[in-house]
């Protein structure tokens, strides 16, 4: 029996497992849409940007470890999701990126529209390649899929031209496959480990992203209690990677290469566990790692072992399979000390420090605009207790890791490369990956500004979304960097004023409920309510700029 290369291609990402197909679609993909009314196993959730689409994808992926795939529109709107496949790129999120693409031989007369795709694309996912026949669809959405879900995960990218969706032909579909990646090491290799952990005195342990992706957070734990040792989160906030209230939980590691040397220097061993290895920002003549610490990197990662540090021993498997088994040789070889390590860790650890800031914070209750780290602690105190938290506050999220009782391993959500744009969208992948459980998503002005149409989404689904917007009314984050490394205070293009920008107009605009918070007492009983309602919500919270306003 004849199919058609459209049919093909969405009877393919069902069969390979993809629920959910985040788009907005132009005309070199109306091929696609004409068809995917016939897949109602297919959710198709529209974005009303390109860079919103790629976002939903990559907060699906994230939340859910499972494939998403997202359809953009010809070289304009591959463009607009590039720094949404960028955050993807880091994130790790097995998304399957599409775009439709002008028929070949009618790219010669380069309509509008066109340019080739696949060079685009290229230098931020796994693997780009343009279907040139409809006879090779299955063989290469299969591949497409093997590649994404293949640690370490990532996206990749399918150009499809209009000739090829529109052929039709008996086809074989084939099927999926998965590579089985969950290996530990040799014997020899866990032996290694255990001797270089049994040997250290004061142990370090830092934690990263792929406890969360593998679920090892109970194995990650017990690690720190049989060695004493104290861990640190990893320098950028992927998502959660720790549970906090551990009381071996010493906090984030900062991007400040001084600031993280003086933290690691007291320790003589360095385990590194699924994380990138002292990631940092901006430049910094220091090295933030000491130049005699030992370091054990645990990734299944290749590319990020011995990058760009010293690492003594480095160790590319599964994380939660090799803790498992390293816990196994420990158990049988108590380390000597281990829970007086842990109890003198006690009076600087996350918990201790959570009670710091908390009487910090309290002394600006009473301040006007309100301070962002009252603002932090208010919005963690109400917080539902099943809450995911997506967060893209930048400064004036600064103080949200002191306050913020991350438990367990979807918790929390972050941004994974530095671009800007993942919240406000991703929250929409977020919510559809884990249904039931309130998000919170807490943005800058700025930030939101560069993902705003996802709010659409969210309403148009009537998923239970808060949107707070921590706004400041310009790019403080700048103005703060401007200050510190030029030297300089005449911000220019820095501001969000005359006009301000009317967050709460803008959230009913796109069919929110919406209010506007600037009494610092009034923020609980707002987000409360916001929480309470299962609705999407949008808060504009006033917080002080940091210079006086």
């Amino acid at each position: 029996m004849k199919t058609t290369g459209r049919a093909a291609f969405l009877q393919l990402l069902a069969d390979e497992g993809v629920t959910h197909l985040f788009g907005n679609p132009g005309t070199t993909e109306l091929a696609i849409m004409e068809v995917v009314p016939d897949f109602p196993q297919l959710k198709f959730v529209l974005g009303l940007q390109e860079a919103a689409v790629l976002a939903m994808a990559d907060g699906f992926c994230r939340a859910s470890g499972k494939l998403a795939a997202a359809n953009v529109h010809v070289m304009p709107g591959l463009g607009n999701a590039m720094g949404a496949l960028y955050n993807a790129k880091f994130s790790g999120s097995p998304v399957i990126l599409t775009a439709g693409q002008q028929e070949q031989g009618h790219g010669l007369l380069e309509p509008m529209l066109y340019e080739p795709l696949v060079p685009v694309a290229q230098p931020l996912v796994k693997w780009a390649i343009e279907v040139t026949r409809a006879a090779d669809l299955p063989r290469i959405l299969h591949r497409a899929a093997k590649i994404a879900l293949t640690p370490p995960t990532g996206p990749v990218f399918l150009s499809l031209p209009g000739d090829v969706l529109d052929e039709s032909l008996e086809l074989d579909m084939g099927r999926p496959v998965r590579v089985e990646a969950s290996a530990r090491p040799s014997d020899e290799v866990l032996s290694k480990i255990l001797e270089k952990l049994l040997a250290a005195r004061r142990p370090a342990i830092l934690a990263g992203q792929e406890l969360a992706s593998h679920d090892a957070f109970a194995e990650a734990a017990e690690l720190a209690e049989l060695l004493g040792a104290a861990v640190f989160q990893s320098s950028i906030p992927y998502c959660a990677q720790f549970p906090a209230e551990h009381p071996a939980f010493m906090g984030a590691l900062t991007r400040q290469q001084k600031q993280v040397r003086a933290t690691l220097e007291p320790y003589d061993l360095l385990f590194c566990i699924g994380a990138d290895l002292l990631r940092m920002s901006v430049y910094s003549p220091v090295e933030p790692l000491p130049d005699t610490l030992p370091v054990i990197h645990l990734s299944e990662r290749a590319s990020e072992l011995g990058k760009n540090y010293r690492t003594d021993l480095a160790v590319q498997a599964n994380v939660k399979e090799t803790l498992r088994a390293l816990l196994l040789l420990l158990k049988k070889k108590p380390v000597a000390g281990a829970r007086e390590r842990l109890q003198q860790l006690e009076p600087k650890n996350w918990a201790s420090q959570r009670d710091q800031a908390r009487i910090e914070a309290m002394l600006a209750a009473e301040t006007s605009p309100i301070d962002p780290q009252y603002l932090m602690l208010r919005f963690t105190e109400t917080l539902p207790k099943d809450a995911v938290v997506v967060d893209e506050s930048l400064v004036s999220g600064y103080s949200l890791p002191k306050f913020l009782a991350v438990r367990d391993p979807r918790g929390y959500y972050g941004l994974a490369s530095g671009g800007l744009g993942f919240a406000v969208p991703g929250a929409v992948g977020i919510s559809l990956a884990l249904p039931g459980r309130p998000i919170a998503a807490i943005v800058g002005d700025g930030s939101a500004m560069y993902g705003i149409q996802g709010l659409w989404t969210a309403a148009h689904l009537r998923l239970p979304i808060t949107y707070i917007i921590a706004n400041n009314r310009g790019y403080r984050i700048i103005k703060e960097r401007l200050v510190a490394f030029r030297k300089t205070d005449r911000f220019t293009g820095m501001d969000l004023r005359e006009p301000e920008i009317d967050f709460v107009a803008l959230g009913k605009s796109f069919g929110l409920a919406t209010r506007r918070v600037a009494d610092p007492q009034d923020i609980a009983p707002a987000l409360r309510e916001a929480f309470a309602s299962r609705a999407p919500n949008l808060v504009d919270i006033r917080v002080a700029d940091g210079f006086g306003n």
